[in-house]
């Protein structure tokens, strides 16, 4: 990669979890409802069928997605991925790097958004190196989701994988997104968005302040910097001259090796932009 991808953004395969929800949302199943403080972001439906449920300033909605949707929302619009068969999305995100630095908040119940050290523990992802065939693992319940899959205690390493305790974390943690989303939901439905929005979006607020210096220098760096190189090139053209041209190039990259990592909606494939 030579220079930036365009418009300061980033790109990730989407396949949406088809592990069934708590609530029975989706046909096959569904993601970790969570917004975005920063960032935009958009979706590109690649195939398959589902929905995303909004939580925002003007209320509830639910939004259908098929093949060929094109749908995009601001920061603070409370998203939830619904699978009703094999769906796959193209996600387009805006400010590079703010998203993978932790723009995000999921929707766990108001007292786990109270408390960072809470938040961060029920955020986390567990990693785990692949362990020989014969070796013991230790699993510890707050490791694995109480779901029919996951275990806990000292285990043959054949019993478990890394990937298999990840994915029940994944699983444990979009539930208690999910736990919280509902009663969030119900709270919009009956009160209004205004005061329940607006404690969510302070809880959020609080739980990012301290990472805001790094999203900062990383906005500056990347989004900033491509701006001013268009601003730059608008002013030389507006006096007919073009030196950027002669700077000219193209780049490309692969997708990110090894498998799909664990997101919030789903199993994502990216590339390093």
């Amino acid at each position: 990669m030579t220079h930036p991808f365009p418009g300061g953004t980033s790109v990730s395969r989407l396949s949406v979890y088809d592990w069934p929800t708590t609530d029975g949302a989706g046909l096959v199943g569904g993601g970790t409802p969570h917004l975005h403080l920063a960032s935009d972001e958009g979706y590109v439906v690649l195939s398959g069928a589902g929905s995303v449920q909004t939580l925002g300033p003007d209320g509830y909605a639910e939004h259908p997605l098929s093949a060929g949707t094109l749908l995009w929302f601001q920061p603070g619009v409370v998203h939830r991925l619904v699978n009703d068969g094999d769906l796959e999305i193209l996600v387009v995100m805006s400010n590079a790097g703010l998203p993978e630095a932790g723009d995000a908040v999921m929707t766990f119940p108001a007292d786990v958004l109270a408390d960072a050290e809470r938040y961060a523990a029920a955020a986390t992802l567990p990693v785990l190196p692949a362990l020989p065939p014969g070796a013991m693992a230790t699993v510890a319940s707050s490791d694995a989701a109480t779901t029919g899959s996951a275990v806990t205690g000292t285990v043959a390493a054949d019993m478990v994988t890394a990937d298999t305790v990840t994915a029940d974390a994944a699983r444990a943690r979009r539930d208690l997104a999910v736990e919280g989303f509902t009663v969030l939901r119900e709270r919009v439905l009956a009160e209004g968005p205004d005061v329940p929005m607006g404690e969510l979006y302070d809880a959020a607020a609080r739980l990012v302040r301290e990472k805001v210096p790094g999203w900062q220098l990383t906005w500056d760096s990347t989004v900033r910097a491509s701006a001013d190189r268009t601003a730059a090139a608008l002013a030389a053209l507006a006096v007919g001259t073009a030196p950027h041209l002669r700077d000219a190039a193209t780049a490309s990259t692969q997708a990110r090796s090894g498998p799909p990592r664990y997101g919030m909606c789903g199993r994502l494939r990216t590339w390093a932009l």
